[in-house]
């Protein structure tokens, strides 16, 4: 039988559009691509070229500037002098064209192959070429991990894959073990507001090579005298921060009204997920459309807290009007985190101790909140001097931010620590190796002896192994005499990456 090109398959529409995809190939570059780069910019061109794996997968939430990076990265590939038509990108949302396609990813390869580096990928290595391919959002398409295998194992390419889908990016990762590295992008770093926002620049304290130093007091000392050293800097950055959150967007366009910004983050990100990205599931089953905007809603309306089964059920069921179950609402909270919209960050499990807790709710970004509920929250000391009735709520939305935050770190394991009989409740545990570190967020301007109650009982049971524990609190000034506790303020926390 004779094999069908895969010339024939595609369309003349399809064609069009990864040529348009690709201007470089006809000697021009992407239009309007940012000066500024973001932090993961390094680490990816880094893993393209001399990386352990030949592929780096980058997630994120939508419109937090993966796309921007990678049209960057390729820029910076051409200024290097990489011949154009060894760059090959493809963006997978929204081409419906491609479900013709039985194996898109290897039948856009060999395309590609044929008819704009007009030789195989194997012997334009053997002559000195190599070929660097980016997949935007790729989890778009089913099975794209075993097609990625497939190419890579055969292959002499390095590849770079986007996604906003933790869910569909983790299934993945089994068949591609040992072939990708992953870096996760949530929205702008503290440092990064400050350079977007062009008021200076702040390095990052944590080393790019890994969690160790977390284990050390003195490293967390050290992060304290970073952040008042870089103190005018930092507030700065930090009242833009409380002021509009951190989306790109929201700072790029710093002229535009919050009610602007508000309905982008609302369209573009929030119902683009609920609408877009979580409305089909498996076998073309549709989902809740309204039960997946009000489970985000209560995310919103009960951040940083751990709210229990028999709450979530009765906030839905008077809403809804409808005899919903807890497997079913618990199912969508977990579509909710793999859109890398919210975290769910689980109670710590220790042995004999294996009562489940309810999981504590994490938003990417408080903005999201201030433009779904319509309800502006202020984080600077001066803005709730002035609204001192919202001084709680700003609590649990630092709460809530330090979470994420802590959570966005690759290979750091963090968890939350509910009361559990004679022990007070910790808001997170930050495991490093067999080290524990406990933290706590007191978000207010005083603070007491009894609000460190659950850092003192955590660090006194030697069996937990934490041998000193983190204060996070709104000021500078030191909150604790105690010698075990390092005392942080939020806006210098931030200064951790």
């Amino acid at each position: 039988m004779k094999q069908v090109s895969i010339l024939t398959l595609l369309t003349r529409g399809l064609e069009t559009t990864l040529r348009d995809n690709n201007p470089w190939w006809r000697g021009e570059r992407m239009f309007g691509v940012p000066e500024t780069r973001r932090w993961a910019f390094d680490n990816v061109i880094n893993g393209l070229k001399k990386g352990p794996t030949p592929v780096t997968v980058l997630r994120g939430p939508r419109q937090i500037g993966k796309t921007t990076l990678l049209n960057q990265v390729i820029n910076q590939l051409l200024d290097e002098g990489v011949p154009p038509e060894c760059i090959f990108r493809v963006q997978f949302d929204e081409l419906p064209e491609l479900m013709r396609l039985s194996q898109p990813i290897l039948d856009l390869t060999q395309w590609y192959s044929e008819t704009i580096l007009k030789t195989s990928l194997n012997k334009a290595a053997w002559t000195g070429k190599k070929v660097y391919i980016f997949l935007d959002e790729v989890q778009n398409l089913t099975d794209w991990a075993p097609q990625l295998k497939h190419l890579v194992d055969l292959q002499p390419v390095r590849v770079v894959v986007t996604g906003s889908s933790a869910l569909r990016i983790e299934a993945g990762r089994d068949s591609l073990a040992g072939r990708i590295t992953t870096l996760e992008m949530g929205p702008l770093l503290l440092r990064e507001i400050a350079t977007l926002r062009e008021l200076g620049e702040i390095p990052p304290y944590l080393p790019a090579n890994g969690t160790g130093p977390l284990r050390e007091k003195a490293f967390w000392i050290g992060l304290r005298a970073h952040g008042e050293k870089h103190k005018v800097l930092r507030d700065e950055a930090f009242a833009a921060f409380s002021e509009r959150g951190a989306y790109p967007i929201a700072h790029a366009k710093k002229d535009l009204p919050w009610e602007a910004i508000a309905d982008l983050l609302n369209e573009t990100v929030i119902r683009r997920a609920i609408q877009h990205d979580l409305r089909m599931g498996p076998k073309g089953q549709k989902r809740d459309e309204h039960l997946l905007e009000e489970v985000f809603r209560l995310a919103c309306r009960y951040i940083g807290q751990s709210p229990a089964q028999a709450f979530y059920l009765a906030e839905l069921q008077r809403v809804m009007h409808a005899n919903l179950g807890w497997t079913r609402v618990l199912t969508y909270l977990k579509f909710l985190d793999g859109t890398l919209l919210i975290r769910l960050i689980e109670p710590l499990e220790l042995r004999l101790k294996k009562r489940r807790g309810a999981s504590k709710l994490c938003l990417c970004d408080h903005a999201l909140r201030a433009a779904w509920l319509q309800e502006m929250v202020p984080l600077t000391p001066e803005g709730l001097s002035e609204l001192p009735h919202l001084a709680d709520l700003a609590g649990r939305i630092a709460e809530s931010a330090s979470g994420y935050f802590f959570r966005s770190i690759i290979n750091l394991d963090v968890a939350h620590f509910p009361e559990r009989n004679d022990e007070p409740e910790v808001d997170f545990v930050l495991t490093v190796g067999e080290q524990r570190i406990p933290i706590e967020i007191k978000y207010r301007r005083r603070i007491n002896y009894q609000d460190t109650l659950g850092l003192r009982s955590f660090i006194e049971k030697a069996h937990y192994n934490a041998p000193f524990g983190i204060l996070v609190t709104m000021l500078d000034e030191n909150a604790t005499d105690d010698p075990r506790i390092v005392s942080i303020p939020l806006s210098s926390l931030l200064l951790l990456r």
